[in-house]
């Protein structure tokens, strides 16, 4: 089937980008993206001498969107006064290349023919995006949430002398068994519609009973347990938990396309800087140089701080700096007013320091 016309994937709702073709992007796992293109939204002035680049990565579902509108500004400590951020939506995110949207030179491998992508793939487009447009080879700061934390950390291990600073958020190096299974919960929510029909539906509107499921896989686990036992929800102007999952949740996800959130579900499977040690993680995480602060959320049910902390050990000179949140690991999308001081508070004093 050919690429499908889905309009939630457009300028009306998620505002300027430019889609930039890095060429062909041969795949880690066999395969190509003949024409690999890359959505980027810029914020600030690139300087002569090239020195004030921060790179952001985005995470499952979310798009560069949520980092203008909440994390990016004049005040914050990404600000594009002072710096040139440049947001990159992932492989799979619905405005890069994308199952549903692959047409073209990538016609053939659009719908359920669209290759497996690692984060591996991204962060190697994501480097020659960089060095071969903007002309960027070193960064002020690599910083993401989640999926954007498996990448940043792929950025560390993969690009060490690139890298003067990183900032994973809610996320880690390798991901965990406990992680994985959970992610083949989602996968199979969608899959098990029949509306999927393998993977060549001709709307995403064909597999909303399946969206749902998977709206309400994360709203177990997305959301802490405090979020629900203190009705968090309330202070979103909802009456119900059952009037957030209606209101908030399921409109968010039945409106996005299933191949492109399960492109992105196998590569958060497998995310794992040690495969470039053989399976040694002390041995990856053993190659950053990078001023390096890992922020878990403390209520991430994805993501606990124990495991975080496992991996922030093995990073020289590194620094636990954990995020107080009772949203859990969608505290992301700084929905509680307390949440992103913390974040702008550690990314200032991480910018701040001489490396």
């Amino acid at each position: 089937m050919s690429a499908l016309d889905n309009p939630f994937y457009s300028h009306e709702f998620h505002g300027d980008y430019e889609l930039i073709s890095i060429g062909r992007l041969e795949l880690e796992e066999g395969g190509s993206i003949p024409d690999c293109q890359l959505a980027v939204a810029t914020f600030g002035r690139l300087s002569e001498a090239k020195d004030n680049a921060i790179f952001v990565s985005t995470w499952y579902s979310g798009t560069h969107q949520i980092w203008r509108d909440a994390y990016i500004g004049p005040g914050h400590a990404l600000d594009p006064e002072k710096y040139f951020i440049v947001v990159v939506d992932q492989i799979g995110s619905g405005l890069s290349t994308s199952p549903h949207n692959a047409s073209g030179p990538n016609a053939d491998i659009a719908m359920s023919k669209f290759p497996h992508v690692r984060i591996g793939d991204d962060v190697v487009a994501q480097e020659r995006l960089l060095r071969e447009h903007f002309g960027i080879t070193s960064l002020e700061l690599v910083v993401g949430g989640s999926m954007g934390a498996q990448q940043t950390y792929e950025w560390m291990v993969r690009f060490p002398e690139k890298v003067k600073r990183a900032a994973p958020i809610a996320g880690t190096a390798r991901n965990t068994p406990h992680d994985f299974l959970f992610t083949k919960s989602l996968i199979e929510a969608i899959t098990s519609d029949p509306g999927w029909s393998g993977g060549e539906y001709t709307s995403n509107a064909d597999v909303v009973e399946g969206l749902k499921r998977h709206a309400g896989i994360w709203a177990v686990m997305g959301f802490s347990t405090e979020f629900w036992k203190q009705e968090v929800w309330r202070a979103l102007e909802f009456d119900s938990k059952e009037a957030f999952m209606a209101g908030f949740l399921e409109p968010y996800f039945t409106a996005m396309d299933p191949n492109d959130l399960l492109c992105m579900a196998w590569k958060w499977q497998r995310g794992d800087v040690s495969r470039h040690t053989g399976g040694d993680l002390a041995a990856a995480l053993g190659r950053v140089t990078a001023k390096t602060f890992v922020m878990p959320i403390n209520e991430d049910m994805f993501f606990p701080v124990r495991d975080c902390r496992l991996e922030q050990e093995l990073i020289a000179g590194s620094e636990l700096r954990v995020i107080d949140d009772v949203l859990g690991h969608l505290g992301l999308f700084s929905v509680n007013p307390e949440y992103m001081p913390q974040v702008d508070r550690h990314l200032r004093e991480l910018l701040g320091t001489k490396v």
